[in-house]
């Protein structure tokens, strides 16, 4: 259904709203006096009928709605304020933390430029503006939750910008009881935080004086109103209300002093970015029965081979160490057990047997979990997956990983022991079937086949298996391919193409 909005004098923007492709656009003015009434038709366009003697003039502007941001036009000055929203980050992405912006309210913003940084639960994400204006009012801080489809920002553009969007769907309007003029939409400078603050305490912030820059409203202009018009009682009340409400929006855990007779305040931390998706990942994951099969692997073999490697290094950003060649060797195990490297559907019970050796590795970063993966390994020789292997942990580090980075692993090693430990007893990353642990390597001694003893690098890993696709038997049989592989990697050479 279009829907046609009536103008009359000013313009109106708060109160009930359309439902417009999923989104929430502006509410059209209805006055005292005045009706509308609405028809849909599933096959032609109609708009919404002026009651007779309502007063307000046929000759107005018309707006179209659609997913893409909702608008409301400044008829006094040929501009219009479009709102932009958090758009569909990526497949099943529901919701992302807002990590920092790159604007404030009253930069001027060309097409496609960077505006904010937001992480979903697989990358962070840079969002982009497809208008070219001035922002006017940001709607969220960094470390708020915005959900796909809420409204990010708010930009003053040029009408002839302004789309032209349909509306699928409307709600029954109300009148409307302040006399908010369109104008003011981005007069009034204030952040987030400011906002909320004026919400909390039911202050129209159109109303209160800015004692800011460029008259922009601080959190002790609200305040200072609220005691005038007797919201609150005393400034202690209120300086111990705005201290509770901004105090969240610092990182800041304060310990108890002597003064304080040694209590210690509990802190809530609300799970974020790889966080969140570590609780849904891991708790999908308890629910699959899984067993786990532990053996030991003499590397003595493979440290000679790296310290090989490391002597003939003619490039300084290269390091070699054991994981690139444990990952070569992996693979060649899995092209004689693909069931191992397979992906498996609960809900029609199939197996996919994955052509590609596309094997993660779970990185512990300051934000969290995450699994990056090197993509068709068994085409890659060891110093290509060396060099793959140092971009994905260094895009991890800053938190720079893109979704195609993160999605599409068939296998996953978690290399535990490079921060200590002999061996894990790691969960799933579903839907791969299978996931290993790597422990320290550590010297031990060792007999030989003459009774003599000697030191021997050993490491043990464990390899947690999916009991609905994998049997205990299989399991041993792929360790026991890719132990030998470890252990005499001149047989690589036999699997090279």
């Amino acid at each position: 259904m279009i829907c046609r909005r009536v103008w009359s004098k000013r313009v109106w923007v708060s109160g009930h709203r359309w439902l417009c492709s999923g989104l929430s656009p502006a509410m059209v003015h209805e006055d005292h006096t005045s009706q509308f009434r609405v028809f849909s038709s599933s096959t032609s366009f109609r708009f919404a009928d002026r009651i007779p003697n309502s007063g307000i003039s046929h000759n107005g502007k018309r707006c179209w709605f659609s997913s893409q941001g909702q608008v409301v036009n400044d008829v006094n000055s040929g501009n219009g304020v479009v709102d932009v929203p958090l758009a569909q980050t990526g497949e099943g992405i529901a919701e992302c933390e807002l990590l920092k912006w790159f604007v404030k309210e009253g930069d001027q913003v060309e097409a496609f430029q960077p505006i904010c940084e937001v992480q979903s639960d697989k990358a962070s994400i840079e969002i982009t503006s497809r208008y070219q204006g001035r922002v006017a009012q940001i709607n969220y801080i960094p470390g708020d939750i915005v959900k796909v489809g809420e409204i990010l920002l708010k930009m003053v553009v040029e009408e002839s910008e302004v789309p032209r969007q349909t509306c699928h769907s409307l709600e029954n309007t109300k009148s409307l009881d302040s006399d908010l003029n369109t104008q003011n939409i981005s007069a009034v400078l204030s952040t987030p935080p400011v906002r909320n603050l004026a919400k909390k305490y039911g202050i129209d912030i159109n109303e209160v004086h800015g004692s800011g820059d460029d008259g922009r409203v601080v959190k002790e202009d609200v305040l200072k109103y609220a005691l005038q018009k007797r919201i609150l009682e005393d400034s202690s009340a209120s300086s111990s209300s705005s201290s509770d409400e901004f105090s969240g929006l610092e990182e800041s855990y304060l310990h108890a002093s002597a003064k304080a007779g040694g209590i210690y305040e509990d802190k809530t931390v609300t799970l974020r970015g790889f966080q969140r998706a570590m609780v849904k990942s891991m708790t999908m994951a308890a629910k699959v029965p899984h067993f786990h099969f532990v053996e030991e692997i003499n590397c003595n073999a493979l440290a000679e081979l790296k310290d090989s490697f490391q002597r003939r290094n003619s490039d300084s950003s290269v390091k070699h160490t054991f994981l690139p060649s444990l990952i070569k060797t992996l693979s060649m195990a899995i092209s004689k057990y693909p069931l191992v490297n397979s992906c498996f559907t609960e809900e029609s019970l199939e197996v996919v047997l994955k052509g590609s050796h596309n094997i993660g590795i779970a990185m512990a970063t300051p934000y969290g979990l995450v699994v990056p993966n090197i993509k068709n390994v068994q085409s890659l020789s060891i110093m290509e997956i060396t060099k793959e292997l140092s971009r994905l942990l260094q895009l991890a580090l800053e938190n720079k990983l893109r979704p195609e980075d993160i999605s599409g692993g068939t296998i996953t090693l978690s290399n535990i022991g490079a921060i200590g430990g002999k061996y894990g007893s790691p969960l799933l990353n579903l839907p791969e079937v299978a996931i290993i642990a790597i422990g320290r390597i550590q010297k031990v001694p060792q007999f030989a086949d003459d009774g003599s003893i000697y030191p021997a690098s050993v490491m043990t890993v464990n390899i947690g298996a999916d009991h609905r696709v994998l049997d205990g038997a299989t399991v041993a049989r792929f360790c026991k391919e890719w132990k030998e592989l470890i252990e005499n990697p001149e047989l690589l050479m036999l699997h090279m193409t």
